[in-house]
């Protein structure tokens, strides 16, 4: 069966020009186009999509508004599209804090040459949102809100590969030799190192305000364009105990702080005179993302060993999944989340079947992970 979409935009070009570039693969079929929300659910009274591509700034009712609605009464899966996510990255966190599951930028002028370049990203990206239908289906009947609608039949389980194939896939042998497998020794500070990527966003609010103001250093890669990574960290540093920003080169992990790795730049974790600090770098995409988990992981694999602790949560592929096995080969302790609490459990599945983890854990069992820290005694 083909992913069922339908678009909601006010713009009558972007309906027009997705429909379009959607209509060109086999597994997705474009069911409606609607210029607003209003529209949009008198469609959806017809015919429930599997996903939503998504507008923000649209009459009569905006983008978040529906989103919100939708969510608390049906979760579907969700990808904003939408010109105020490169000058409204506050705007289009609190989408994905709400549930949206992608984001796809659009510019204000040349959007018809923009969508036709780019519809590679947005099928990714539904094809991504749509390998959560399970995880939100199980939202969805944990709701007591009636539904909007009489629920559709369910769609068949499919299996996609979500990155761009149009490029070469290459390892974190990109941008630095693998560990050479001496242990790491030398009394150093704990520190942790998380790898996310779909439903990062609501993991992530969900465990950062839960650590306290002592917990081990953290440094995390959440994939996410540019542009969005400072408002993000800027958004959890007023939520959390902890000190969250945005890494910038040569700042220090220290206990109480988390250093989300910039949109567009590797992150790597450096050791010296028995501290820990962060190299932000350019380079090419590594597992077909920039910033990379993988490489995130080789770097901490390197200089920290088994005084680190590797946790790789929700998301979609595998970026992440070898880093972590390198991870427990230099004797960190490493935790998978578990598919139960995953909205797409693909980079923690991955993980599990390398043998990378250590730990199987709930989402709820993680910040008491991260508290503890790289300690050994975490059971294989």
């Amino acid at each position: 069966m083909p992913i069922n979409v339908l678009i909601v935009d006010d713009s009558a070009v972007v309906r027009q020009v997705v429909s379009e570039e959607l209509g060109r693969e086999t597994d997705i079929k474009v069911i409606g186009a609607a210029a607003d929300p209003i529209f949009a659910q008198e469609r959806m009274k017809l015919q429930w999509p599997d996903v939503i591509v998504l507008d923000i700034e649209m009459p009569r009712m905006d983008g978040i508004t529906f989103l919100k609605k939708l969510m608390a009464e049906r979760p579907t899966p969700v990808v904003i599209c939408s010109s105020l996510t490169e000058k409204g990255a506050a705007i289009t966190l609190e989408a994905l804090s709400s549930g949206a599951l992608g984001i796809i930028t659009k510019p204000s002028i040349g959007v018809r040459d923009f969508l036709q370049d780019s519809s590679s990203d947005l099928i990714s990206a539904i094809r991504a949102a749509y390998a959560a239908t399970g995880r939100l289906k199980l939202l969805r009947s944990m709701s007591a809100t009636p539904p909007l609608a009489p629920p559709a039949k369910p769609a068949a389980p499919m299996s996609f590969v979500t990155e761009k194939i149009q490029s070469p896939k290459l390892t974190a042998d990109a941008i630095l030799d693998a560990p050479n497998g001496v242990p790491v020794v030398g009394q150093t500070e704990r520190i942790v190192a998380v790898g996310i990527s779909t439903g990062g966003v609501q993991a992530l609010e969900q465990i950062l305000p839960l650590l306290s103001a002592d917990c081990p250093a953290l440094a995390i890669v959440q994939h996410m364009p540019e542009k969005f990574t400072a408002t993000f960290a800027a958004r959890l540093n007023t939520l959390c105990r902890i000190e969250v920003k945005e890494a910038q080169n040569n700042d220090k992990l220290l206990r109480g702080r988390a250093l989300i790795a910039p949109g567009g730049k590797h992150l790597l974790v450096k050791r010296a005179a028995g501290h820990y600090y962060v190299e932000v770098i350019d380079g090419p995409l590594v597992s077909r993302h920039r910033p990379s988990v993988d490489v995130l992981f080789r770097s901490v694999a390197k200089c920290a060993g088994r005084n680190a602790l590797g946790v790789i949560m929700t998301g979609m592929g595998d970026d992440g999944a070898k880093g972590l096995k390198e991870m427990r080969d230099s004797g960190a302790a490493t935790v998978a989340q578990d598919e139960a609490s995953c909205i797409v459990f693909g980079m923690p599945k991955e993980a599990i079947r390398l043998g990378a983890a250590d730990n199987v854990a709930s989402l709820g069992d993680i910040p008491g992970l991260i508290e503890r820290g790289a300690q050994r005694q975490l059971s294989r």
